[in-house]
């Protein structure tokens, strides 16, 4: 076997046809020899009719054995190498199995120079970059320090009412209505009447204005001011605390991402860039496997924005289940009787994680099962589950084909993910982990010229096979 490491590509091909060609002329020879000798003593239309059944079956046997030895050797290694030159090329993962290579000639070698060229490339301009964001990190830090000593809570927001920046205080204040999030629109806070009426009466006058809401929900009352930041900038909203219940160990960072000061409508999700969405990534831990009985004892949710996990906006929720929590799977997940004893149900953290989730795509891996619990007490929790939904184990067929693992561990491994021994299994860690692989699985979907969330959810349905599609 050693030798044919050494042939070309083109030449081991060729020894494929004409294996092929050889072996199918030796079949045919050998159905004439026996059905000749079977005509010598049955007649020659029996011997004829036997040799020609005997040399089709052989000549389909034959085929499918070419056909394995080819599909083993060249085709899937191919789209192995393939994949692994977009991992590496959009991902920064993966690179060149020269083992399973091993048979297609120079064509792995060669894969693996560009690669590892690129790769060079690719850490000559991370360097480059890296200098750059150690001092935007520190002027980040200067930022928070600075918003930080601000006696009011501040939120920017872009032309099309979506949160841009929000500040310790602000997260605060929103936490009382409805979680604070990125991108999210500033009418999940308030009143839209009220708040519309002042930023209509600021854009005319260009000056700042002060009105008393009363928010979208729980019915907060507080003083707020709106302040132009100019032309087709959006804008500042400035609560002052004086109605305001911030709590006193309420110490976030500030959030903020400046790419989405140029927002978009976001009406349509179907029609939106990948990379433009905003998505929930949430896994569940359970009492078992049986969600038309079991409960829900964790959940964990992170956000991602512009195809990046946004710090601090994370859900990490134990759950009261209401029923015993059997041993066997305490010890998948670590979560205890003792642990869920007066948390909220599920009617409030599924009802949480629904505010959460507003206006976002829902990911998750294996979504049916997660999806099965939250719909079941959808009821419950004076909620409609309507989110479209990914679900990476479909994504990664897609992207991987549907002969490759595709368990999270396998995709972590696959994608450079490292999960900590002591996250696997935690809600949180495990969405944490599969937003990561989301964040380079949108990379491999552009490259494949899969652009929209419709796209997206077109080609998953073509693998639904492996798990019911959801949408």
């Amino acid at each position: 076997m050693k030798i044919l490491t050494t042939l070309s590509l083109r030449l081991r091909i060729f020894l494929f046809f004409a294996l092929l060609a050889v072996c199918g002329v030796g079949v045919v020879l050998a159905g004439l020899a026996i059905g000749y000798i079977r005509a010598q003593a049955s007649g020659p239309a029996s011997g004829f009719v036997f040799a020609g059944v005997l040399s089709g079956f052989g000549l389909l046997a034959l085929t499918a054995g070419i056909w394995f030895l080819f599909d083993e050797n060249v085709a899937r290694p191919i789209e192995r190498l393939a994949t692994g030159l977009r991992s590496r090329a959009h991902a920064g993962v993966g690179g060149v199995d020269k083992h399973a290579a091993r048979y297609l000639g120079d064509l792995a070698p060669a894969a693996e120079a560009v690669s590892e060229q690129l790769m060079k490339t690719t850490m000559d301009q991370a360097s480059i970059v890296a200098s750059e964001t150690a001092r935007l990190s520190a002027d980040k830090a200067r930022l928070t320090a600075l918003l930080s000593e601000i006696p009011v809570a501040m939120i920017l927001v872009n032309p099309a009412h979506q949160i841009v920046l929000y500040d310790k205080q602000a997260a605060g204040v929103l936490s009382q209505v409805c979680p604070p999030r990125l991108n999210a629109s500033i009418f999940d806070y308030f009143q839209k009447g009220p708040f519309l009426a002042a930023h209509k009466k600021m854009i005319s006058t260009g000056l700042e204005q002060s009105f008393t809401d009363l928010a979208a929900a729980n019915g907060l009352e507080f003083d707020a001011r709106l302040k132009p930041l100019g032309p087709g900038e959006g804008y500042l909203v400035i609560i002052d605390d004086a109605h305001t219940n911030i709590a006193p160990d309420q110490s976030r960072p500030v959030v903020f991402d400046f790419d989405l000061m140029e927002g978009q409508a976001t009406d349509n999700l179907m029609d939106m860039h990948l990379n433009d969405l905003t998505y929930v990534v949430f896994d569940t831990e359970t009492t078992g496997l049986l969600p038309h009985k079991d409960e829900v004892v964790q959940i964990g949710a992170v956000r991602v924005v512009k195809g990046k996990i946004v710090p601090g906006e994370t859900i990490n929720q134990l759950v009261d289940p209401g029923i015993n929590i059997p041993a066997a799977s305490t010890k998948v997940h670590g979560v205890t009787n003792a642990m869920v004893a007066g948390q909220p149900g599920i009617a409030v953290a599924g009802k949480h994680l629904h505010d959460f989730a507003r206006g976002s795509v829902l990911v998750a891996h294996n979504a049916p099962f997660d999806m099965a619990f939250l719909r079941r007490h959808a009821k419950d929790c004076g909620v409609d589950w309507t989110h479209p939904i990914l679900d990476t184990v479909l994504l990664s067929a897609v992207l991987f084909g549907t002969t490759e693992v595709h368990t999270l561990d396998a995709l972590c491994e696959r994608l450079g993910v490292t999960i900590p021994d002591d996250l696997r299994h935690t809600a949180l860690g495990d969405a944490h982990a599969t937003a990561e692989v989301l964040c380079k699985m949108l990379a491999l979907l552009h490259s494949r010229g899969i652009e929209t969330l419709a796209g997206a959810i077109a080609e998953a349905k073509k693998h639904k096979r492996l798990l019911n599609d959801l949408n």
